[in-house]
């Protein structure tokens, strides 16, 4: 992570893991006399949203958030809350965001027409841009597209070329697709779609510098929090070791071994806050690194029953730390 909690990744994407809603604490605002919940939560969610680059708050973070403060949504919204405590309240919500952030961060694209300008400010860039985007969408070779199909070659272009979903800009984009008349059956030649797309682009890209889109992408990130949170609670660790014990069948007659513990792991690691094994091959990595350094240290023997536990702890902190400082990342769509 860089410093400060706040990771650019490549392709342009940034992961929030709540450090800078911590940080905001400091300043929030101040309710000016008593309020609804209703109001108090709208008031701490759009200080929240502010900070994290104006992001619309998904509803399952803000549901977690609101358990974490033990506060029912429908009961609170109806409350009134005096002056003094509902400062309170916005401070302990703001919090709850970054604790659940903290545990289970989001990877976002922050799109300001930036990326886009790289495409505008060549021409030949843009030129294979357009001429691309037109080839791909003629599939009847007609050398013609109609207006419309301007709308496809935005979706085409997508997050990564810096267009935000049509569903996460409001009517922005429709605003810009009518203000130019890219609407209707009207058919247009490659060099009429591509001047087309460029004065739609240039519009899109001082939109979005004046006004940036934030997009959540379908990324999991597993830094080792829920995992600090197992082994810093005794009772569950040692549920845990339990299961592994009952797993492996160890006893003072039977030993059990790391290559079992590795297999247990790699089948119930999800529900500890490892990543999942299969995610992809920085997993795979993290698995032969922690189960080398500990066959190292074990010298590859059996473990009996007095020493299992140790080495199941062991080797879960050796997991968190590596995952506090390389954090896995992995696409839920692949």
């Amino acid at each position: 992570m860089a410093d400060g909690g706040l990771a650019m990744l490549d392709g342009g994407l940034t992961v929030l893991d709540g450090t800078l809603l911590r940080a905001s604490v400091s300043h929030l605002p101040n309710p000016n006399g008593a309020v609804t919940g209703t109001d108090l939560l709208a008031m701490a969610e759009s200080a929240a949203s502010s900070t994290l680059f104006g992001l619309s708050l998904p509803e399952n973070l803000k549901s977690v958030a609101l358990k974490r403060i033990n506060a029912d949504a429908v009961s609170f919204g109806l409350t009134e809350v005096d002056e003094e405590k509902a400062t309170s309240i916005i401070r302990n919500y703001v919090i709850a965001l970054a604790d659940e952030l903290k545990d289970d961060p989001l990877v976002v694209s922050i799109l300001d027409g930036s990326a886009l300008r790289l495409f505008l400010d060549d021409e030949d860039d843009f030129a294979m841009l357009a001429e691309s985007l037109f080839t791909d969408l003629d599939t009847k070779d007609k050398g013609k597209l109609s207006k419309n199909e301007i709308q496809n070659a935005l979706i085409h272009m997508g997050v990564d070329m810096g267009v935000p979903p049509f569903s996460e800009s409001g009517a922005l984009l429709n605003d810009i697709l009518k203000k130019h008349g890219a609407v209707g059956e009207e058919e247009l030649g490659q060099a009429q779609f591509a001047q087309l797309l460029q004065h739609i682009l240039q519009d899109l890209a001082d939109a979005l510098a004046e006004k940036q889109v934030v997009v959540i992408q379908n990324i999991k990130v597993i830094n080792g929090s829920k995992l600090r949170k197992v082994l810093a609670d005794e009772e569950l660790l040692d549920d845990v070791i339990k299961r592994m014990i009952k797993d492996q069948n160890v006893n003072e007659e039977k030993s059990g071994s790391i290559g079992k513990i590795r297999g247990f792991l790699e089948k119930y690691g999800l529900e500890l806050g490892l990543p999942s094994a299969e995610a992809n091959e920085a997993v795979v990595l993290l698995y032969d690194q922690v189960f080398s350094d500990t066959d190292k240290e074990q010298n590859g023997g059996k473990l009996g029953i007095n020493e299992f536990g140790m080495v199941v702890k062991d080797i879960l902190k050796k997991f968190a730390e590596q995952l506090e400082a390389n954090p896995i990342f992995y696409d839920l769509e692949s």
